[in-house]
């Protein structure tokens, strides 16, 4: 679920899923984007591609960028979705926009034979399904409002833990099951979409587990938070929203793993600094998330501005 889909893109049916990215720079104090051109389509477009099994969107858009384009990117904001019939029946291409790496894109030479930068008002002209105009619209407006260039603060519920029934020694040290282990592992590769740099955490051994690939897959560390643990947050609930407080006010590229009964403090937290429409994108019933499972916002970068997206991913559960 993206903030940035209309009601019959949330709710709709697809027989085909795929997603890309609108990658974005400024130069000279002018917005460009850049474009690709397929030759096996004769047309200009945004890096995209179908789902792979097992893959969530924001890992395809990332995914599809660099084969195409050879850039790796981390996703920014969600921008509008677009849907258009195909053979099997309506196609589906979630957005998000990308801040360029720097590094010059090369065509792979297989779905990509050229690639082009342009300004938003030379892709209106070049671009050839006008679907695509959607999100560059969006980004554009972005741009325009200060909100496009943002920090990911990312919202992990702990993968699947072993039974509280059949765990007879201390709550803390209650570690994930098999399960979790997998979700885990999911959890790695979806946070890379966004590649937080920063990784605060409930100390207690599930919320370690759950975060450790990601952290040993980049070598970052993590900083432990024992406001957040289920134990603490429920004797100083305003402690554990203060912790949150001021983990946002940094305004930097993070992630927070915690549990369940914590969710409703970094909730209430997050609705302070949006806008209420906004809000609602928000999940609002207990368990408000599935183990595993995320909330993705951004922050402008700029330091002013309340929060402008909200996306929610689910894990796998098997």
């Amino acid at each position: 679920m993206r903030s940035s889909d209309a009601a019959e893109i949330r709710e709709g049916q697809f027989a085909v899923r795929a997603a890309g990215a609108l990658v974005w720079r400024v130069v000279a104090g002018e917005l460009e984007v850049l474009m690709i051109h397929r030759d096996r389509y004769d047309d200009w477009s945004w890096p995209k591609g179908k789902l792979d099994d097992g893959e969530t969107m924001p890992e395809c858009a990332t995914r599809e960028v660099f084969e195409e384009v050879g850039l790796e990117v981390q996703l920014g904001i969600p921008l509008p979705a677009m849907t258009y019939p195909v053979g099997a029946g309506n196609k589906v291409v979630y957005y998000w926009a990308a801040k360029s790496p720097g590094t010059r894109p090369i065509p792979d030479g297989k779905e990509t034979d050229a690639v082009r930068w342009a300004t938003p008002k030379v892709a209106r002209q070049w671009i050839t399904n006008p679907g695509d105009l959607g999100p560059l619209e969006g980004l554009v407006q972005a741009h325009d409002n200060g909100t496009l260039e943002t920090r990911p603060f990312v919202v992990v519920r702990h993968a699947k833990a072993k039974p509280r029934s059949n765990w007879t020694r201390e709550e803390g040290k209650r570690p994930l099951a098999a399960t979790g282990r997998r979700q885990a592992l999911a959890v790695a590769r979806l946070l890379d979409s966004w590649r937080p740099a920063k990784v605060a955490s409930s100390p207690w051994t599930r919320c370690v587990q759950t975060v450790a690939p990601y952290l040993q897959q980049h070598r970052f560390t993590v900083k432990l938070l024992a406001s957040v643990t289920e134990h603490e947050a429920t004797r100083r609930p305003a402690k554990a929203q203060r912790t949150v407080a001021k983990l946002l006010d940094k305004r930097r590229s993070q992630a927070l793993c915690t549990h369940r009964p914590v969710l409703p403090l970094v909730l209430t937290e997050l609705r302070a600094r949006m806008d209420g429409a906004l809000a609602g994108f928000l999940p609002a019933h207990d368990p408000y998330l599935r183990p595993g499972a995320v909330i993705v916002v951004h922050q402008p970068a700029s330091g002013k501005g309340k929060l402008v997206s909200v996306e929610v991913y689910d894990a796998f559960d098997d």
